[in-house]
This record gives structure tokens, C-alpha cells and sequence, in this order.
């Protein structure tokens, strides 16, 4: 897998990614919870994609591995804050996948 594979393969994870980060996120968390969790799903999704695309000996190619991680963190982070945070989608996705508090009526 070449270098450019391996950005454009963590890219579309990372683009993708803030949907399944809002399943995990609640509302009523600060702002510093909510990117910290962004951040370790990131860094999670960017290890199975790295795997995934060849396997655990992948690891041994740091650059490759690298350049994986980063683009999924930067993709999600930045396809969150232009893209699904401003089309409401991502916070729709949190409201509803959140659980209700006991005196919430559903």
C-alpha cells in the first residue's frame, strides 16, 4: 500500500466517522469530553484501518501507520466541524441514540 492509498483510504474512515462518534457522544457531556472521545475513536479507527488495509505487519511501516492515524483524526475533525455538525445530522444522531432520563417523557 502506497502512502497516498493509505491517506485516501483514512480519509474516507475519518469521514465517516463522526456519525458513529454521535452514537457514543451524549448531549450533556462538556466540550472537552465530547473531543477527547472524538479523539480516541479516531486514533481507534485509525489503528483497525491500518490492519485492515494490511494487516498487523502494516505497524512495521511507521510512516504508512502514521500517515493512516492522521488522516482519519483529520478527516473526522474536520468532516464534523464543516460538514455534519452545521447539517445538524451528528447532533440529531446524539439526541436521539442518547438514553432518556428517568423524568423524560418519550
Amino acid at each position: 500500500m502506497s502512502t497516498l492509498d493509505s491517506i485516501t483510504t483514512g480519509a474516507q474512515v475519518g469521514a465517516l466517522l463522526p456519525l458513529l462518534t454521535a452514537i457514543v457522544q451524549r448531549p450533556a457531556w462538556s466540550a472537552e469530553v465530547k473531543k477527547a472521545v472524538a479523539v480516541v475513536l479516531a486514533l481507534v479507527a485509525g489503528v483497525v484501518t491500518v490492519a485492515a488495509s494490511g494487516g498487523w505487519a502494516q505497524f512495521q511501516h511507521g510512516t504508512l501507520a502514521f500517515a493512516t492515524l492522521t488522516a482519519v483524526l483529520a478527516a473526522s475533525q474536520t468532516t464534523y466541524d464543516l460538514l455534519w455538525k452545521p447539517s445538524k445530522v451528528a447532533p440529531v444522531i446524539e439526541a436521539v441514540t442518547s438514553p432518556k432520563a428517568a423524568g423524560q417523557a418519550e
